[in-house]
């Protein structure tokens, strides 16, 4: 056998695998969510609009969603100070985690915690913003056993 051939199979074996590494990465466990209309905050449905989500059932941190909600409907609870937007996959362009961290952190924006270990392990937040566009993901509580 050539070197040629040999380097050229190798080439062929490297690109496939980083196809298959890219698909199963950022597409294959993902599933698209659309006609939500309303969250559990405070245990009592909150009704919100336009919303478009991604999940998976291979892990609760792959929750994401953007939509719409009257801000006074989450008036009563408490704003969180430690919300931590995680990155969503590349083509989900409605939640961009940096620009949510940075309105956070800069006061134009507020979080709020609307389940607290559910699952175990996990909190589920939102960021709203005064306008009433919302984003929805969960992160670590930091309360796993």
């Amino acid at each position: 056998m050539s070197g040629r051939r040999l380097i050229l199979g190798f080439a062929a074996f490297v690109a496939l695998f980083a196809a298959a590494l890219v698909w199963f990465q950022f597409f294959a466990f993902y599933e698209r969510q659309s006609g939500v209309g309303a969250l559990q905050i405070a245990g009592a449905p909150v009704p919100i609009a336009d919303y478009d989500g991604i999940d998976a059932t291979t892990s609760p941190l792959k929750l994401r969603g953007c939509f719409r909600i009257d801000p006074a409907a989450v008036a009563g609870l408490a704003p969180v100070a430690d919300a931590t937007p995680l990155v969503a996959p590349f083509w989900f362009r409605c939640f961009d985690a940096a620009r949510l961290t940075d309105d956070l952190a800069a006061g134009r924006a507020t979080a709020y915690r609307i389940a607290h270990d559910e699952p175990a392990g996990f909190d589920t937040m939102i960021a709203l913003y005064p306008d009433g566009a919302g984003y929805l993901w969960r992160q670590l509580n930091g309360e796993i056993e």
